[in-house]
Protein backbone atom coordinates (compact mmCIF):
# COMPACT_ATOMS: atom_id res chain seq x y z
CA UNK A 1 0.00 0.00 0.00
CA UNK A 2 2.79 2.43 0.95
CA UNK A 3 4.64 1.64 -2.28
CA UNK A 4 1.55 2.30 -4.36
CA UNK A 5 1.04 5.65 -2.60
CA UNK A 6 4.61 6.66 -3.35
CA UNK A 7 4.14 5.70 -6.98
CA UNK A 8 1.01 7.81 -7.18
CA UNK A 9 2.70 10.76 -5.50
CA UNK A 10 5.50 10.55 -8.04
CA UNK A 11 3.09 10.41 -10.96
CA UNK A 12 1.07 13.32 -9.58
CA UNK A 13 4.24 15.40 -9.64
CA UNK A 14 4.61 14.62 -13.35
CA UNK A 15 1.14 15.86 -14.27
CA UNK A 16 1.14 19.42 -15.60
CA UNK A 17 -2.43 19.91 -14.35
CA UNK A 18 -1.68 18.80 -10.77
CA UNK A 19 -0.62 21.48 -8.26
CA UNK A 20 0.72 20.72 -4.78
CA UNK A 21 2.67 23.72 -3.48
CA UNK A 22 4.24 23.66 -0.05
CA UNK A 23 3.33 26.09 2.71
CA UNK A 24 6.24 28.41 1.98
CA UNK A 25 5.17 28.81 -1.64
CA UNK A 26 1.60 29.54 -0.59
CA UNK A 27 2.61 31.96 2.13
CA UNK A 28 5.09 33.79 -0.09
CA UNK A 29 2.51 34.18 -2.83
CA UNK A 30 1.22 31.30 -4.94
CA UNK A 31 2.00 32.35 -8.53
CA UNK A 32 -1.27 30.98 -9.93
CA UNK A 33 -3.43 33.01 -7.54
CA UNK A 34 -5.49 35.43 -9.61
CA UNK A 35 -4.08 33.96 -12.81
CA UNK A 36 -5.92 30.65 -13.19
CA UNK A 37 -7.73 31.92 -16.28
CA UNK A 38 -4.86 33.71 -17.95
CA UNK A 39 -1.93 31.45 -17.05
CA UNK A 40 -3.45 27.97 -16.83
CA UNK A 41 -6.82 27.65 -18.57
CA UNK A 42 -6.08 30.48 -21.01
CA UNK A 43 -9.72 31.37 -21.54
CA UNK A 44 -12.45 33.51 -19.97
CA UNK A 45 -14.72 30.62 -19.00
CA UNK A 46 -16.22 30.32 -15.50
CA UNK A 47 -14.10 28.52 -12.92
CA UNK A 48 -15.74 25.88 -10.73
CA UNK A 49 -14.03 24.42 -7.65
CA UNK A 50 -14.91 21.02 -6.22
CA UNK A 51 -13.76 21.13 -2.61
CA UNK A 52 -12.95 17.76 -1.05
CA UNK A 53 -12.98 16.06 -4.44
CA UNK A 54 -11.72 12.66 -3.21
CA UNK A 55 -10.78 10.54 -6.21
CA UNK A 56 -11.75 13.37 -8.51
CA UNK A 57 -14.21 11.43 -10.62
CA UNK A 58 -16.87 14.08 -10.09
CA UNK A 59 -14.52 16.86 -11.19
CA UNK A 60 -13.62 14.92 -14.33
CA UNK A 61 -17.26 14.11 -15.11
CA UNK A 62 -18.30 17.75 -14.71
CA UNK A 63 -15.45 18.86 -16.95
CA UNK A 64 -16.56 16.43 -19.64
CA UNK A 65 -20.21 17.45 -19.34
CA UNK A 66 -19.53 21.20 -19.34
CA UNK A 67 -16.62 21.98 -21.69
CA UNK A 68 -17.62 25.66 -21.53
CA UNK A 69 -16.47 25.79 -17.90
CA UNK A 70 -13.15 25.21 -16.12
CA UNK A 71 -12.97 22.81 -13.17
CA UNK A 72 -10.51 22.46 -10.30
CA UNK A 73 -10.70 19.48 -7.95
CA UNK A 74 -9.16 20.07 -4.53
CA UNK A 75 -8.42 17.63 -1.71
CA UNK A 76 -5.80 17.10 0.98
CA UNK A 77 -5.02 13.52 -0.04
CA UNK A 78 -2.94 13.21 -3.16
CA UNK A 79 -3.02 9.43 -3.48
CA UNK A 80 -6.76 9.31 -4.04
CA UNK A 81 -6.78 12.40 -6.29
CA UNK A 82 -4.39 10.50 -8.54
CA UNK A 83 -7.39 8.60 -9.93
CA UNK A 84 -9.02 11.70 -11.39
CA UNK A 85 -5.73 13.29 -12.35
CA UNK A 86 -4.70 10.17 -14.25
CA UNK A 87 -8.05 9.90 -16.01
CA UNK A 88 -8.10 13.56 -17.06
CA UNK A 89 -4.47 13.41 -18.17
CA UNK A 90 -5.28 10.49 -20.44
CA UNK A 91 -8.42 12.16 -21.82
CA UNK A 92 -6.60 15.36 -22.64
CA UNK A 93 -9.31 17.57 -21.15
CA UNK A 94 -7.90 21.09 -21.03
CA UNK A 95 -10.57 22.41 -18.69
CA UNK A 96 -9.64 20.45 -15.57
CA UNK A 97 -6.94 20.80 -12.91
CA UNK A 98 -6.26 19.34 -9.49
CA UNK A 99 -4.88 20.97 -6.37
CA UNK A 100 -3.61 19.18 -3.28
CA UNK A 101 -4.10 21.35 -0.22
CA UNK A 102 -6.24 22.31 2.75
CA UNK A 103 -9.52 24.16 2.46
CA UNK A 104 -8.39 26.57 5.16
CA UNK A 105 -5.86 27.94 2.66
CA UNK A 106 -8.36 28.84 -0.07
CA UNK A 107 -7.68 32.61 0.19
CA UNK A 108 -4.01 31.87 -0.52
CA UNK A 109 -4.86 29.90 -3.65
CA UNK A 110 -7.53 32.03 -5.31
CA UNK A 111 -7.92 35.76 -5.74
CA UNK A 112 -11.01 37.77 -4.87
CA UNK A 113 -13.91 37.01 -7.26
CA UNK A 114 -11.86 34.37 -9.09
CA UNK A 115 -14.38 31.53 -8.70
CA UNK A 116 -17.88 31.30 -10.13
CA UNK A 117 -19.09 28.17 -8.34
CA UNK A 118 -18.10 25.78 -5.56
CA UNK A 119 -19.22 22.17 -5.37
CA UNK A 120 -19.11 20.31 -2.05
CA UNK A 121 -19.81 16.65 -2.74
CA UNK A 122 -20.27 14.29 0.21
CA UNK A 123 -17.84 16.01 2.58
CA UNK A 124 -16.76 14.59 5.92
CA UNK A 125 -19.67 15.47 8.24
CA UNK A 126 -17.37 16.28 11.20
CA UNK A 127 -20.01 15.17 13.76
CA UNK A 128 -18.24 16.25 16.96
CA UNK A 129 -19.07 19.81 18.03
CA UNK A 130 -15.43 20.96 18.46
CA UNK A 131 -14.90 20.12 14.78
CA UNK A 132 -18.01 21.71 13.32
CA UNK A 133 -15.97 24.76 12.29
CA UNK A 134 -14.12 22.40 9.94
CA UNK A 135 -17.31 21.58 8.09
CA UNK A 136 -17.18 23.01 4.59
CA UNK A 137 -20.54 24.68 5.20
CA UNK A 138 -19.63 26.21 8.56
CA UNK A 139 -19.81 30.01 8.94
CA UNK A 140 -16.01 30.05 8.99
CA UNK A 141 -15.76 28.33 5.61
CA UNK A 142 -18.54 30.39 4.07
CA UNK A 143 -16.55 33.51 4.90
CA UNK A 144 -13.54 32.00 3.17
CA UNK A 145 -15.75 31.33 0.16
CA UNK A 146 -16.86 34.94 0.19
CA UNK A 147 -13.29 36.10 -0.42
CA UNK A 148 -12.89 34.03 -3.58
CA UNK A 149 -16.41 33.71 -5.03
CA UNK A 150 -17.93 36.29 -7.32
CA UNK A 151 -20.81 38.25 -5.83
CA UNK A 152 -23.41 36.09 -7.59
CA UNK A 153 -21.37 32.91 -7.14
CA UNK A 154 -23.17 29.67 -6.37
CA UNK A 155 -22.42 26.97 -3.79
CA UNK A 156 -23.67 23.40 -4.28
CA UNK A 157 -23.87 20.75 -1.54
CA UNK A 158 -24.63 17.07 -2.05
CA UNK A 159 -24.68 14.84 1.03
CA UNK A 160 -26.24 11.68 2.39
CA UNK A 161 -25.77 12.92 5.97
CA UNK A 162 -28.94 14.22 7.66
CA UNK A 163 -27.08 16.09 10.39
CA UNK A 164 -24.84 17.98 7.95
CA UNK A 165 -27.81 18.80 5.73
CA UNK A 166 -29.88 20.23 8.61
CA UNK A 167 -26.83 22.02 10.02
CA UNK A 168 -26.21 23.69 6.67
CA UNK A 169 -29.82 24.82 6.39
CA UNK A 170 -29.50 26.43 9.82
CA UNK A 171 -26.23 28.14 8.90
CA UNK A 172 -27.85 29.52 5.74
CA UNK A 173 -30.86 30.76 7.68
CA UNK A 174 -28.83 32.39 10.46
CA UNK A 175 -26.43 33.97 7.96
CA UNK A 176 -29.18 35.40 5.81
CA UNK A 177 -27.94 33.58 2.74
CA UNK A 178 -30.17 32.81 -0.24
CA UNK A 179 -31.35 29.26 -0.94
CA UNK A 180 -31.73 28.78 -4.68
CA UNK A 181 -32.85 25.16 -4.48
CA UNK A 182 -33.35 22.67 -1.67
CA UNK A 183 -34.38 19.02 -1.63
CA UNK A 184 -34.01 16.23 0.92
CA UNK A 185 -34.36 13.67 -1.87
CA UNK A 186 -32.53 14.65 -5.03
CA UNK A 187 -33.81 11.70 -7.04
CA UNK A 188 -37.45 11.93 -6.00
CA UNK A 189 -38.45 13.87 -9.10
CA UNK A 190 -35.92 13.30 -11.91
CA UNK A 191 -38.00 15.44 -14.28
CA UNK A 192 -37.59 18.54 -12.12
CA UNK A 193 -35.89 21.11 -14.40
CA UNK A 194 -34.06 22.54 -11.37
CA UNK A 195 -31.98 19.37 -10.97
CA UNK A 196 -32.07 17.77 -14.39
CA UNK A 197 -28.48 18.92 -15.04
CA UNK A 198 -27.32 17.68 -11.64
CA UNK A 199 -28.61 14.11 -11.78
CA UNK A 200 -26.42 12.59 -14.54
CA UNK A 201 -23.16 13.11 -12.63
CA UNK A 202 -22.66 10.80 -9.64
CA UNK A 203 -19.67 9.94 -7.46
CA UNK A 204 -18.62 6.33 -6.91
CA UNK A 205 -19.99 6.28 -3.38
CA UNK A 206 -23.15 8.12 -4.37
CA UNK A 207 -24.02 5.22 -6.65
CA UNK A 208 -23.44 2.77 -3.79
CA UNK A 209 -25.56 4.77 -1.36
CA UNK A 210 -28.37 5.02 -3.88
CA UNK A 211 -28.30 1.24 -4.29
CA UNK A 212 -28.58 0.98 -0.50
CA UNK A 213 -31.66 3.18 -0.55
CA UNK A 214 -30.11 6.22 1.11
CA UNK A 215 -31.55 9.63 0.26
CA UNK A 216 -29.25 12.20 -1.30
CA UNK A 217 -29.77 15.77 -0.14
CA UNK A 218 -28.96 18.69 -2.42
CA UNK A 219 -28.67 22.39 -1.69
CA UNK A 220 -27.86 25.23 -4.06
CA UNK A 221 -27.35 28.59 -2.42
CA UNK A 222 -25.75 32.01 -2.67
CA UNK A 223 -24.03 34.02 0.05
CA UNK A 224 -25.56 37.24 1.30
CA UNK A 225 -24.11 40.52 0.09
CA UNK A 226 -22.14 40.93 3.30
CA UNK A 227 -23.67 44.29 4.04
CA UNK A 228 -24.10 44.68 7.77
CA UNK A 229 -22.67 41.25 8.42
Amino acid sequence: MAKRKLQRFAENASFQHFFQPGWDELNDGFPMKGKWRTEYFRNDHPIVLELGCGKGEYTVALAEKYPEKNFIGMDKKGARMWVGAKASSSSGNGNVAFFRGLGENLPLIFEKDELDEIWITFPEPQPNSPRTKKRFTSPQFLERFRTILKKEGIIHLKTDNDELYLYTLEVIREGGHEILYNTADLYLNPEDPEVIDVLPVKTHYEKIWLEQGLLIKYLRFRLNSGAGK
